[in-house]
């Protein structure tokens, strides 16, 4: 297999499904199902959820939240999503732990590096919530972080889009998608595969990032097993 560990972000929106806010059940039990089979095959998942279907910390403090506040309440919007996650799991039989980067036992363990990594070598999905635990990064940063710590071989950007494209195909209908693309490529073209000081920490510890449609089923156990769907983000 082309993959043993691997780290999956998962956008707080997906999450949200048709309802675009909230949690939306169907699409949870769907993910469920989708990482449950991933895991009988017998790769390591750590995934990392973004918390912009409750609240998010740049946009709030447009209405006037403070940023340190405002990214403090995306951090526990995280950790909803990843309660939510974790209990979809359990309910169907699949282990999993829930890591949180601040303190606060007993909602999640507080998350290390080796914890995380014991986790995921006995079976257990590792869901690692609340971000890094320091406000002014993303969960795109945090993924990138995580993703480098847990010595994951890639990480999976399981988004509404098939992959990265020459521009955002949702609104320009002529773009074509990329198969493969660098690093650098990546920013000489401007694209927003992630922010910049995420795809910064991957280029320079060799995380390659997989980008990939998970909202239609059964794409998460084919881009693991290697078949060509989504795009490829490399170093080289």
């Amino acid at each position: 297999m082309k993959y043993n560990r691997i780290l999956l972000k998962l956008s707080g929106e997906s999450l949200a499904g048709e309802k675009k806010q909230g949690v939306d059940a169907v699409r949870l039990e769907e993910y469920a199902a989708q990482l449950k089979d991933a895991a009988a095959m017998g790769v390591q998942i750590g995934i990392v959820i973004g918390g912009g279907n409750i609240f998010r910390g740049l946009s709030g403090t447009q209405k006037g939240f403070d940023r340190v506040k405002g990214d403090q309440m995306g951090m526990l919007a995280t950790v909803i999503n990843s309660l939510a996650l974790s209990s979809a799991l359990t309910s169907i039989g699949q282990k999993n732990r829930v890591f949180t980067a601040i303190r606060m036992e007993p909602i999640g363990e507080f998350y290390s590096k080796w914890k995380a990594i014991e986790a995921m070598e006995r079976g257990e999905i590792a869901i690692l919530a609340g971000g890094t635990g320091s406000p002014f990064f993303t969960t795109d940063t945090t993924s990138a972080l995580r993703g480098i710590e847990i010595e994951a071989d890639a990480m999976f950007k399981g988004t509404r889009v098939d992959g990265v494209y020459t521009a955002d195909p949702e609104k320009d209908p002529s773009a074509t998608k990329f198969d493969t693309i660098s690093f650098d490529e990546v920013y000489d073209r401007g694209l927003k595969v992630m922010d910049l000081t995420a795809t910064t920490m991957c280029k320079q510890n060799n995380l390659s990032i997989v980008v990939f449609d998970m909202d239609t089923v059964g794409n998460l156990q084919k881009v693991l097993s290697g078949e060509n769907i989504g795009t490829l983000v490399h170093a080289g």
